[in-house]
């Protein structure tokens, strides 16, 4: 368990310093050993977001909505994928609940952006 919690700490420090495709690699080993850590899973799906793995980051993401539906970054996040997917259509539900759920301008923003687009 200790070495579990070791790859996961190296595999967020690899995401802060600007390496998600390393953090993608260590983070899906620790998911492979904890599947139902559900932070592991989220900071995976960050991982391949920001290394624009997109169609890896929409499965863990709606893993992640399916499991806990007020989770609202994940919401937001698997709208901007979405959306990155040119799917604004699909983007929307998710990017609309997730500002519902909870003030941040970051939300507002998307939703605009993609209501612009549909």
């Amino acid at each position: 368990m200790n070495d579990v919690m070791a790859e996961y700490r190296r595999g967020v420090l690899y995401f802060d310093a600007g390496d998600p495709v390393e953090a993608a690699k260590i983070l899906a080993t620790v998911l492979d050993e904890e599947p139902g850590n559900a932070e592991v899973r989220l900071w995976l799906a960050r991982a391949y977001f920001a290394s624009a793995q997109l169609r890896r980051a929409e499965t863990h993401l709606r893993a992640l909505v399916d499991r806990d539906p007020s989770d609202h970054y994940a919401h937001h996040l698997l709208g901007r994928t979405l959306e990155r997917q040119h799917k604004p259509r699909e983007a929307l539900p998710f990017l609309r609940l997730a500002a519902a759920m909870a003030t941040v301008p970051d939300y507002a923003d998307a939703v605009r952006r993609v209501e612009t687009a549909c």
